[in-house]
Order: structure tokens, then sequence, then C-alpha cells
């Protein structure tokens, strides 16, 4: 069985994230959504809130690809948890020419601590590019509407959480 581990905070999950998931899972019988508990980015949403979102999102996505989706929160090192869940492959989203030089940086890390563990990174599809977590947050958050960017699920409990 092959395991990837598409990690991130996912605070909130957005349509780009739904996108990568999506096309991740056919390159893998197993993924695990890993969902970071990164203590200093102040997420809006708990841990509990963003795994729950995560889960009701991928249930037809699970469904239509016959992929087994788990979503496993973790606050260790990226490569501890993919060792921990058995994961042969990362799956990493990429947006911008930014995002790569990170990326690249994270890869010859994680490659330096345990090479047997292959990154694998995947553009969002064009319409999804653009969107981040932090700015589908702040448009909320200014009152403008997220509909493109976010399912009507999420843009609902974004508009409870910001009032």
């Amino acid at each position: 069985m092959r395991i990837g581990l598409y990690p991130g905070t996912f605070d909130p999950i957005t349509l780009g994230h739904s996108d990568i998931i999506r096309r991740a899972c056919s390159l893998v019988d197993k993924l695990v959504i890993g969902v970071a508990i990164n203590r200093d980015k102040g997420p809006l949403f708990s841990l509990e809130e963003r795994t729950a979102m995560i889960e009701a999102e991928c249930k037809s996505v699970s469904r239509e690809t016959g992929c087994e989706i788990v979503v496993h929160p973790f606050e260790n090192l990226l490569i501890h948890c993919a060792r921990d869940v058995g994961a042969t492959v990362i799956v990493r989203g990429l947006r911008a020419v930014a995002d790569f030089e990170y990326e690249y940086q994270m890869v010859g890390m994680n490659r330096a601590m345990d090479n047997s563990i292959e990154t694998v990174f995947l553009m969002a599809e064009a319409q999804h590019q653009a969107i981040a977590s932090k700015l589908v947050k702040e448009i909320a958050r200014l009152g403008g509407d997220v509909s493109k960017f976010v399912t009507p699920s999420v843009k609902a409990a974004l508009l409870e959480r910001l009032g």
C-alpha cells in the first residue's frame, strides 16, 4: 500500500487544498492529511475544528477516488510524522515560485534526515493558485465574499467565527 502525507495547518481548508487532496489520491492508496499544530501561527480554528472540517470535506473525495483519507494531527517534525504514519511520499502543494524556494530547502533537510521518503510537488489548478488560507481569513474578516475560495460549509464556519 502506497501511503502519502499531505501536511499543512488548513486554517481553514480551501478549494486549493481540496484540489491537491483530490489529485494526490490518484498517486497513493492512502492519503494522510497531517494537520500541523503550530502554536506560533495562532490559528483561527482549533485543532478539533480544523480536523472536523477536513474530514467533512474529504468524505466525498474518498468515495469518488477510492483512496482512504485519514486526518492526523501532528506537532513533531514533518519527517517524523511521515515515519509515524508509514508514508513513503510527502505531498506538497505549490502556488508560486516563492513557495518552491521554501519547499526546495525543506526537501533538502528532510532528505538529509531520511532519504527513503520522497517529496512530490503538485501545482494547484490555475483557478486555485492564488488561494491562501491567510488571505481567505482576511477577506472574510473584512466582509468580502469567500465563496470562490472555500466550500459553503467552510464559508459558514468562517462567518460564524468572525461574526
